[in-house]
């Protein structure tokens, strides 16, 4: 395919951030010109009381500050959620922290939360809702910890966060799991997780009249099984929304096809890519069997293919999200990707 000769001969050589960067700029150039490339039909489905055109979207990671959605919507995906977005604005950890793995389609990643912050990305967000493109398009909002922020602050950082930014999200995401930011998988443990989506549900529950706004949260695929278990009967409890599965996984598993050294050197940080695929369908299985409907399941972790797709919505989820694929895929990844989503 043209773009995987275009990878091996321009990208697979570039610093895999640069090439990032320069892909997002051409995204985010395309946006105000570009009109949706998908072109066979999709179903409509209503999730958390929100409309999406399709089930196939965007997961958080690649449009951080909400700085190309009319684009990457152009592309064919049926939502994008932005972030991760903190509270106060950050620049995450030190060059080099993204590593790409190629013989195993996977990434490396130890970007630490880089971001404008919440304020910042509040207002980025407010203009676009402003706009024709904007204004209906479903953009999920996925917000974590700062991470000079201490431990018993956490609370008040997430709230801070999701009152500037639940006004202008379709859905918001607390994300518990990602590897990146020290403490943070801490909080995933029930006696810290139910304090800290019991404060942000009160937020995007809309006081004082305002609208409510679905509240999702996102896990890690390195949970055992009683503690997936644990956080879906939390999210019953509390009423929320959705239950995201999964993010990047500490693990380096022995069915890496990368040479160990190569794995070695990649360093620490969160694993994405097909190797995500089997620990993420076991636990959206084990979340739909736990939760029985009653809480939609966002699919997300190793989903590559358009298989991945059909599969995960058999397993139960209610949306499907990929990043990694993305970057493996190309441009015309995403509207493949929508088809399978019907």
């Amino acid at each position: 395919m043209v773009y995987q000769a275009f990878f091996r001969s321009v990208f697979a050589g570039m610093d895999p951030e640069t090439a990032h960067e320069r892909a997002f700029a051409a995204i985010r150039a395309s946006g105000p010109v570009t009109r949706r490339v998908i072109k066979t039909p999709s179903t409509p489905r209503s999730v958390m009381g929100v409309q999406f055109p399709h089930a196939f979207g965007l997961a958080a990671g690649f449009d951080k500050n909400a700085r190309a959605v009319p684009g990457l919507l152009a592309l064919g995906f049926g939502h994008v959620e932005v972030g991760t977005v903190t509270a106060r604005a950050q620049p995450g950890n030190p060059r080099p922290r993204l590593v790409r793995l190629v013989e195993d389609q996977a990434v490396v990643n130890r970007m630490g939360f880089n971001n404008d912050g919440a304020a910042v990305v509040a207002s980025r967000l407010h203009r676009l809702r402003g706009t024709r493109r904007g204004r209906d398009a479903v953009i999920g909002v996925n917000i974590g910890k700062t991470k000079a922020v201490p431990p018993e602050d956490a609370v008040a950082d997430y709230v801070e966060s999701a009152r500037l930014l639940a006004p202008f999200a379709s859905y918001l995401v607390v994300n518990v799991s990602s590897p990146n930011t020290p403490g943070l998988r801490d909080l995933q443990a029930v006696d810290e997780l139910r304090p800290l989506l019991t404060a942000v549900k009160q937020v995007s529950d809309g006081p004082g009249g305002g609208p409510r706004v679905p509240l999702v949260v996102k896990i890690a695929p390195d949970l055992a099984d009683d503690d997936v278990d644990t956080v879906a009967d939390l999210a019953l409890e509390l009423g929320l929304d959705g239950i995201s599965a999964t993010n990047t996984t500490i693990e380096r598993p022995d069915s890496l096809r990368s040479d160990r050294s190569v794995v070695d050197a990649a360093g620490p940080g969160g694993l994405s890519g097909p190797v995500l695929r089997e620990r993420a369908l076991e636990v959206l299985i084990r979340l739909r069997a736990r939760t029985g409907g009653e809480v939609a399941l966002i699919g997300v972790g190793g989903v590559t293919t358009p298989d991945d797709v059909r599969d995960r919505m058999a397993a139960g989820a209610d949306l499907v999200q990929a990043y990694t694929g993305f970057i493996y895929g190309g441009p015309g990844w995403p509207a493949r990707m929508a088809r399978a989503a019907g």
